[in-house]
């Protein structure tokens, strides 16, 4: 529900009327809407941290296909939510501004994720497949921050066509030549 109706047009009314909670139970669990919303983002990085190792950890591909599979696992899991793009995207255009707790944990979110890639590419560029001139943290930026851009722009069309176009271009570029 978050991603589907974001933040602020999530009603905890609707959100229990949904899940059949009980408002009680809710407030047993989380202390309050923002809560509950940090607790989701926490539970989607998970989701996140484990595509992140089954993918970066596949051995049998080579880094930079590691790298693209974790992607393109990720758009398979945007087609079948229609192509709604990412919640933490999506949390972090409506909230950075207005709230600095969502800025600050959705900004360490990308961190992470950003981290992980970049430990994948340093591998790439040992093994000669990126040049050694490029820094693997600010390639693996570069590319959260691209796809991020590319999932606002698939969510609008609700199409996947910009994901592809930007790993496309992302990988085609940073291959050593």
């Amino acid at each position: 529900m978050l991603l589907q109706h974001g933040y602020h047009d999530m009603g905890i009314a609707a959100l229990l009327d949904e899940t059949g909670i009980p408002k009680g139970s809710f407030y047993h669990h989380f202390t309050n809407k923002e809560d509950f919303a940090l607790k989701a983002v926490d539970a989607y990085m998970a989701e996140v941290h484990t595509g992140l190792e089954q993918c970066l950890g596949d051995t049998s591909l080579q880094p930079l296909d590691r790298v693209r599979a974790f992607f393109e696992a990720v758009e398979s899991k945007y087609q079948g939510e229609g192509y709604l793009g990412c919640m933490l995207g999506g949390l972090g255009q409506e909230l950075s501004g207005l709230n600095e707790v969502f800025r600050k944990r959705i900004a360490g979110c990308f961190s992470e994720i950003a981290s992980g890639l970049a430990a994948c590419l340093e591998v790439a560029q040992q093994q000669g497949q990126l040049s050694v001139a490029t820094s693997p943290q600010e390639l693996a930026n570069l590319l959260v921050d691209a796809w991020e851009g590319a999932a606002l722009r698939s969510r609008l069309l609700r199409d996947p066509a910009p994901l592809m176009s930007i790993l496309d271009f992302y990988f085609d570029a940073v291959r050593a030549r």
